[in-house]
């Protein structure tokens, strides 16, 4: 399903755990790191494709998560050139999603990257706040900082951290699917 400017509808899914850390995905076979996300059917809104989705990619449902908020705009990215695939129709030039912060009420136990015949995920991390949008592919840093500042309150009442650079060798430790 693509919109008549082109742009794909999507989820973007923000998982925190009790310790105010997200949830970093890496994707199957690549060496590219993202928060879960997944297209809208032509049938859902935007919530039953998020829940959809968080089954799909994490292996979560409902009960294992609070709602906490979404974003109130459709966010856009565009594909770069050599992305888009000019052969179909319609043609899709990127991406517009509505992004929803979650908080994990379970173990990480629960976690299972593994529930479909194609995982989307074959490692994660927990990481610090603003670390995703330096480790995000280049073209979504722009949408990742719009969501991650809109959705900040949600979790930082307080206001959110200052944005901090990963430091040199900093590694976090990584947990590998469920066989």
């Amino acid at each position: 399903m693509i919109d008549p400017d082109g742009f794909r509808p999507n989820v973007g899914i923000i998982l925190t755990n009790a310790e105010r850390r997200l949830f970093w995905g890496r994707r199957a076979g690549e060496n590219a790191w993202q928060f879960p996300q997944g297209g809208i059917k032509s049938d859902e809104t935007p919530k039953q494709a998020m829940f959809r989705e968080l089954q799909e990619e994490v292996g979560l449902h409902p009960q294992h998560v609070t709602l906490l908020g979404s974003t109130k705009r459709w966010l856009r990215y565009r594909l770069p050139k050599r992305f888009i695939r000019h052969q179909c129709t319609p043609l899709c030039i990127g991406q517009k999603q509505v992004w929803f912060m979650l908080r994990v009420n379970c173990g990480e136990d629960t976690f299972c990257l593994d529930t479909c015949d194609k995982p989307e995920f074959d490692t994660w991390r927990w990481v610090r706040y603003w670390q995703p949008i330096q480790e995000v592919v280049y073209f979504k840093r722009r949408v990742y900082r719009q969501a991650l500042e809109e959705l900040a309150p949600l979790l930082y009442p307080e206001g959110p951290p200052a944005y901090q650079a990963p430091s040199p060798g900093h590694r976090a430790v990584s947990r590998r699917k469920r066989a």
